[in-house]
């Protein structure tokens, strides 16, 4: 078989996958069982295709055909993941306080040098009518609300905390989001770090701009002064020493994304 066959067989074992799902939820057929046997059904399909997009020369022939299954992962995980459960940690799962993880990319722990930078704010722009900046006090006093989630992470532990924030989806609705907006790219003082999300994540009820955890303003190594939180993504998309949102018609990848983690990220 030639290589461009090899190729067109990889991308009809994606698309043959997908169709079978969007075809059983036209058809309201698919129950939550049948879901999860569905993604053991299109593991084995989007294992069939990479290897028919691998050669000899190993998998970097295949990049085209990686990006081509991730961008079709996308529209699989948006219809398993559509954002009508909430995350409630279980009442007997311990709050991991002191215990739970620090994370940045930074040699050490960012802290903003307002002698250097003037006060932090936050700036919400890209696609809205009315761009914002925001100080600390000034987030505090929107609307808000607190939650005792989980926070998932890529390698594999979860930490249960009670956080405190607004909804980004009121930052949306303040700022104006303008109906071009399908993503929002969330960026951070922490180097380059930086990850975008699809809207309907962002927006989800339970996707916070926090400024507190578990009763007190974020410290230093938590992400402050404010941060990006939500059960809905793994943990490296929850961008922390926030700076920016920024509302965009197309997606822009990440820090993370863009050296190979998952672009979407759901759990």
């Amino acid at each position: 078989m030639s290589r461009r066959a090899e190729l067109r067989l990889a991308r009809w074992l994606v698309d043959r996958a997908i169709h079978r799902l969007e075809s059983a939820d036209r058809a309201h057929d698919l129950p939550t069982l049948d879901r999860r046997r569905f993604l053991a059904g299109g593991a084995a399909s989007l294992a069939a295709a990479l290897l028919a997009a691998c050669d000899s020369h190993g998998p970097r022939s295949a990049q085209r055909m990686l990006r081509y299954a991730e961008r079709r992962n996308e529209t699989v995980e948006r219809w398993l993941l559509r954002h009508t459960a909430m995350d409630h940690a279980s009442a007997s799962a311990v709050a991991a306080g002191r215990a739970f993880p620090a994370y940045y990319v930074s040699p050490q722990v960012p802290v903003w040098d307002a002698a250097r930078r003037g006060p932090w704010s936050l700036e919400v722009s890209g696609l809205v009518e009315r761009p914002l900046r925001l100080s600390l006090d000034q987030l505090a006093r929107l609307p808000s609300i607190q939650q005792r989630v989980d926070h998932f992470c890529v390698e594999g532990w979860t930490a249960v905390a009670t956080w405190r924030g607004v909804r980004v989806s009121e930052l949306a609705r303040l700022a104006g989001m303008r109906p071009a907006a399908q993503y929002v790219d969330f960026q951070s003082f922490d180097e380059d770090y930086h990850e975008s999300w699809d809207l309907e994540s962002a927006t989800h009820p339970q996707t916070l701009i926090a400024y507190a955890r578990d009763g007190s303003y974020l410290p230093p190594a938590y992400g402050a002064p404010a941060r990006l939180h939500s059960p809905v993504k793994l943990g490296y998309k929850n961008t922390k020493y926030l700076t920016r949102v920024v509302f965009m018609a197309e997606r822009n990848g990440g820090y993370w994304s863009d050296q190979g983690y998952e672009w979407y990220a759901g759990t």
